[in-house]
């Protein structure tokens, strides 16, 4: 995944530097450097995955401007080759375009990147930080200012923690540039709908999913699938597999009494060919797991914390019995196509309106889960669901397609592989389950007895009196948002507020985030 940190002030010195930044090594265990950069420095651990020699470490520089970049930037070959008949380049990294590009194209480059990433470029001429972030936010970045004003940027809250006061996220598809934040892209606001009929869409769903899925597949270093037996990442895994056309790694995770999501990830292995590998947990791992797991990921939000358990684990084990540094995952479908809980949208515009507040919020919520349970075991996540073309064209897809007039949630991404048979037709067609509930319904029960016997209903009670801000609601919530205060005292604003459903949908006005609490869940996970 790699890590990266800058700032331009006088007030910290290398050492003290090197303390806050060695916070988020495991992102980058390969190779650090702390270069000086005007008055501050860049900051960069690496994790190989393009160019793997010396070469494509970073920083790196072009007359005396630096950059510092934890990202992918996809179709870049061409783009080097044109920027070589000006530029000279030493490695094979897709991160060392970026200068020459700002140099041909200034703060313009951005809206051309195909790309995840977070960036800090040190303009030496104009002595200035320009710091910015892909349109989802798949690659995490942070923000806040240092007692002489100057902002700091770093991929992880805590490299801030003690640091700054007030800890942000920086907002996706924007730039940062002489004090200010610039919009340079946006990927939800709709102007007009695409004209496509049903049998026009599905086609062009299977066509933009497939060329995401193919551009991720480039990497110098060992590649493995995460495989919860639902759709999004079954469909990941076949389409990899026929691209590939060889055997490819998948993981599966699930507890040790009810996994329910194994027998399908099996099933989905099977069918492909894949070398599957099934990893299980305990009521005892989940529990010992938990309050590192929440300072891993600087989240309260209890549908994040319980669909970290599984991810993280499951992580932990591929970095412990192989040598995968990329997995591939199927985070972003459920924002774009629908939760279960959107079925109940009142009205095509009202389901826009939730998929452009998900998608926009996702980089505090599914994005950040994936990151870190990922990158804090040395690994890097790609997401062919938030390919920019992808999203683009989804969210421009008429609401009145996307809504469940079917009987059947995501309709639309199962009939557009439907001919193509890469699936067994019983898990192309199962209706969905939430990943936190399937890999065991019961985690998240282990999970709310425990916070009961850490409080009694009066201590629950002030406890929740304690925060303003998203107050805790349950003692399961209090537990989570107690122990993120832990590790990051008074930064609860790094988040928006709980993930729920929406409340003011009718058959949504629930107390749990989980959607087996919905009236429509129905058979869904087993």
């Amino acid at each position: 995944m790699c890590s990266i940190m800058g700032f331009l002030s006088p007030r910290l010195d290398a050492e003290t530097v090197k303390a806050y930044f060695d916070r988020t090594v495991s992102r980058g265990p390969d190779q650090s450097r702390i270069e000086p950069a005007g008055s501050g420095f860049l900051c960069f651990h690496r994790l190989a995955i393009m160019g793997l020699n010396e070469s494509g470490m970073q920083p790196f520089h072009l007359d005396g401007d630096m950059v510092v970049c934890n990202g992918e930037l996809y179709g870049f070959r061409p783009v080097k080759e044109k920027l070589a008949e000006k530029y000279d380049f030493v490695s094979e990294s897709d991160c060392e375009i970026i200068l020459p590009m700002y140099r041909e194209y200034g703060l313009d480059m951005f809206s051309m990147l195909d790309a995840e990433f977070a960036m800090i470029i040190y303009d030496a001429k104009a002595d200035r930080l320009i710091a910015a972030r892909d349109p989802i936010g798949i690659r995490p970045l942070y923000y806040g200012y240092l007692e002489d004003g100057q902002p700091v940027f770093a991929s992880e809250a805590k490299n801030l923690v003690g640091l700054c006061d007030r800890i942000m996220p920086f907002p996706p598809g924007h730039y940062y540039a002489d004090g200010q934040f610039v919009r340079y892209a946006d990927l939800t606001t709709v102007e007009e709908y695409s004209k496509d009929t049903l049998e026009a869409v599905c086609p062009k769903i299977r066509e933009k999913l497939i060329a995401a899925v193919e551009k991720r597949l480039d990497a110098d270093a060992p590649l493995g699938f995460l495989l919860s037996g639902g759709l999004d990442s079954s469909l990941v895994c076949a389409i990899s597999a026929k691209l590939l056309g060889r055997k490819i790694r998948t993981f599966a995770i699930g507890m040790d009494l009810d996994a329910i999501d194994l027998k399908y990830a099996r099933q989905v292995a099977d069918y492909i060919g894949a070398e599957h590998t099934e990893v299980i947990m305990t009521r005892e791992e989940v529990l010992d797991t938990l309050e590192g797991l929440i300072a891993l990921l600087g989240t309260y939000d209890i549908t994040t914390i319980r669909a970290s358990m599984g991810m993280y684990l499951c992580c932990k084990a591929i970095h412990e019995i192989s040598d995968v540094r990329v997995l591939m995952t199927g985070e972003i479908s459920d924002e774009l196509f629908g939760y279960k809980y959107t079925d109940f949208a009142p009205s095509p515009e009202e389901f826009q309106k939730e998929a452009k507040k998900r998608v926009d919020e996702l980089h505090m919520y599914d994005v950040l889960r994936a990151d870190r349970c990922i990158s804090v075991n040395s690994i890097e996540a790609r997401v062919p669901f938030g390919d920019l073309d992808f999203v683009r064209y989804v969210m421009s897809i008429d609401p009145k397609l996307k809504m469940n007039n079917y009987n059947m949630g995501k309709y639309l991404l199962r009939k557009a592989f439907a001919d193509d048979h890469i699936l067994p037709e019983n898990i192309l067609w199962r209706q969905k389950a939430a990943f936190s509930d399937a890999v065991g319904h019961s985690m998240v029960d282990d999970l709310k007895e425990y916070a009961e016997t850490v409080y009694s209903d009066e201590e629950f009670s002030a406890g929740c009196a304690k925060y303003d801000f998203a107050r805790p609601f349950t003692k399961e919530s209090l537990l989570y948002r107690d122990i993120f205060e832990k590790y990051y005292p008074g930064q609860a604003g790094m988040v928006k507020d709980f993930w729920m459903p929406n409340r003011s949908w009718e058959g949504c006005d629930v107390d749990d985030p989980s959607a087996r609490v919905l009236a429509n869940y129905g058979a869904s996970g087993f």
